[in-house]
């Protein structure tokens, strides 16, 4: 039997979803939470096989839960449900320990699939996940792919020029000196082929960085 964790923030969803592994018959969700530092806590006292986390969550979004799973309990296997599918997000998501990656219209078979395969093989990934990252290789070709992929400071700084914070603010959040997140700025702007904080909150929404 796989016992199964869920992590979703709507809890409509997460009780359907619950529901249908329940009917795989070798599946058993054995703990449900609505966000990531919830599931957090609850898998230090009855640990599964398999985490499927929503990626956007209040509190802990699937990327943190992901890379504090990761870093806590690494024989745990880790499914992201999301609906952003982009090159950059996929390889976030394998950098944070994902095993595989699914979308939320995804059939009831392919779930199942997926929980069978992680636990057999170790990971799972669609035809349509391993052809999207084999064009983002292919590109990397022309564009270095290190280039495309954001450090933790990065990604934290293309969070919070989504809010309403100041350079200034966002500085002392990040306990970092405003010069340094002036040139954090300007590498992304760099990186990321855009001119300003407009342009980098719309890559964040864009790729799925932010909820929205």
């Amino acid at each position: 039997m796989i016992k199964v964790a869920l992590a979703d923030d709507h809890k409509l969803l997460r009780n359907a979803l619950a529901s249908l592994i329940n009917s795989y018959g070798d599946c058993e969700v054995v703990l449900e939470a609505s966000h990531g530092k919830e599931l957090c806590e609850l898998v230090k006292h009855n640990q599964p096989d398999v985490v499927v986390l929503d990626f956007n969550m209040p509190e802990m979004n699937g990327y943190e839960c992901a890379n504090w799973l990761k870093n806590n309990y690494p024989d745990i296997h880790v499914l992201m449900l999301t609906m952003y599918d982009t090159e950059l997000m996929l390889i976030k998501m394998l950098q944070s320990g994902v095993k595989g990656f699914m979308k939320k219209d995804v059939h009831p078979s392919e779930l199942h699939k997926a929980l069978q395969a992680v636990m057999e093989d170790g990971y799972y990934y669609s035809v349509y996940t391993s052809n999207k990252l084999a064009g983002f290789f292919r590109d990397s070709a022309v564009t270095p792919i290190w280039d495309k992929i954001l450090n933790e400071q990065e990604l934290r700084l293309m969070q919070l020029v989504c809010t309403e914070m100041t350079y200034k603010e966002i500085a002392q959040e990040m306990n970092l000196n405003p010069r340094t997140i002036d040139s954090l700025r300007d590498t992304l702007f760099e990186k990321l082929d855009v001119k300003s904080r407009v342009g980098l909150a719309m890559y964040s929404i864009k790729h799925g960085l932010v909820a929205i």
